[in-house]
């Protein structure tokens, strides 16, 4: 760790209250550059986009034709961004919650229905989120059920659970969701099942990051997901104080995010598909990492004081950029998609509580979380449910993805064969509240 941090005054007090008092404000905050963005201009580091995501209303029965103009507006979307220099990584379709495209099939015609999409969505090239089970209160658990066979049945299909709405937070749902985690954990290779899946907590819809994306309306809309850590660390390099970082981060990154809205309004023109906006949450993957640019403003360890203010400097700063937002456009922490991240959870020094901490101020929640596998569907609930808590305490938009590992226990090393995985060392759970 570096002894002079203090007297560099990083986190001198005009800074933080400025910082602070801005992410307090939300989104009435915002503010737009003094002219439109130049969608070809040069502007320091460049973000990647994660993902373009398409929202339709899907029907069962005849759905060839929607998923063709789906994936024709999203392979000319792809072509127009990275005619401007932004790399796509990802093109996706998100559906309404599949219940309601199931309803009526026997449990062997649905799954029959879902292999025959997710076929379809690797020949196109798309990813696919089939929706969230059990999005309303009164949802029967049942719904659920099918998820590990769908599942495990197929290579890209996404789906989730929804564990809090604005009811308050839903326990039978958190119970569904616990269960699903720990069926796909034992029954699936690598215990991999579970990165295709998320307990969602106030998520809303037309949230273009997976595995909580889902459409409740009439389709025919797409929004942007933003790959930027490398922006955020960028911003925050020889900051001298968190004021200073914040607003370079918000007109590093808000140059490029009015660029990308200005050519996502032309995609909207000229194909007839509404723009619903792009989720800024500053996504990191491997070496690109948003851990990295934590400790470049904190210049300590992250997991140390001062990450929690770093976690509210960054979410200020996206809320102050006046782009039309959507999903949770706030810090994500995905520990195993982030290499700085797993290596710090590894050592010990970040735990399932501070990530929480850090979620009351920024963004998603349990991200990519490693887990041993001997965990409890009863523990996994009491984890799913202090992430619901917390999103319904504060209505935002959080979610649980946790990876227990089939046969490692704490002290070993998670073995994820995935391209947007990283490996780390499991880490003991506290023991269950009464139990020693």
């Amino acid at each position: 760790m570096r002894s002079e941090f203090p007297a560099r005054r990083r986190f001198a007090i005009p800074g933080l209250f400025a910082a602070l008092l801005l992410f307090a404000g939300g989104a009435s905050a915002q503010r737009a550059p003094a002219k439109q963005a130049d969608p070809a201009e040069e502007a320091g580091e460049k973000p990647k986009i994660r993902a373009i995501t398409a929202f339709i209303n899907l029907d069962p029965q005849n759905n060839a034709q929607q998923i063709a103009e789906a994936v024709k507006t999203l392979k000319y979307a792809k072509t127009v961004f990275e005619s401007r220099g932004y790399e796509v990584q990802t093109i996706r379709i998100s559906t309404q919650p599949f219940p309601l495209y199931t309803k009526g099939m026997s449990a062997e015609a649905a799954l029959d229905f879902f292999r025959r999409y997710d076929a379809l969505a690797e020949k196109e090239g798309f990813d696919a989120s089939i929706g969230p089970a059990m999005l309303n209160a009164d949802s029967p658990a049942s719904e659920a059920e099918l998820i590990p066979e769908i599942i495990r049945s197929t290579k890209i299909l996404n789906a989730s659970v929804v564990v809090a709405g604005d009811d308050g937070v839903r326990w039978p749902a958190i119970g569904a969701a616990a269960r699903v985690m720990k069926a796909l954990a034992e029954g699936t290779e690598h215990s991999q099942g579970n990165f295709r899946f998320s307990a969602i907590a106030m998520v809303p819809p037309l949230t273009p990051f997976y595995p909580g994306s889902y459409n409740v309306g009439f389709g025919r809309q797409f929004g942007i997901a933003l790959q930027s850590a490398n922006v955020v660390a960028a911003a925050f390099r020889d900051a001298p104080d968190l004021e200073t970082a914040r607003r370079k981060l918000t007109d590093s990154l808000g140059k490029h995010a009015f660029a990308i809205q200005f050519l996502a309004e032309r995609i909207d023109r000229d194909m007839g598909w509404t723009y619903a906006g792009i989720d800024l949450s500053p996504a990191p993957l491997k070496d690109v990492s948003i851990g990295e640019a934590i400790e470049n403003l904190t210049e300590e360890p992250f997991g140390s004081s001062g990450t929690l203010t770093a976690a509210a400097t960054i979410t200020a700063g996206l809320k102050a950029i006046g782009v039309k937002q959507s999903g949770y456009s706030g810090l994500m922490l995905p520990i195993l998609e982030d290499g700085r991240l797993a290596q710090r959870w590894s050592e010990g020094r970040v735990t399932l509580d501070a990530l929480l901490s850090y979620s009351a101020v920024c963004g998603t929640g349990l991200d990519t979380v490693p887990l041993p596998g001997d965990i409890s569907e009863q523990q996994l609930a009491l984890i799913i449910g202090d992430m619901a808590s917390l999103a319904f305490k504060w209505r935002k938009p959080l979610s649980a993805r946790l990876l227990p590992v089939a046969g490692k226990s704490a002290g070993e090393r998670s073995e994820f064969d995935d391209p947007f995985l990283v490996n780390a060392v499991l880490q003991p759970l506290s023991s269950p509240a009464g139990k020693p």
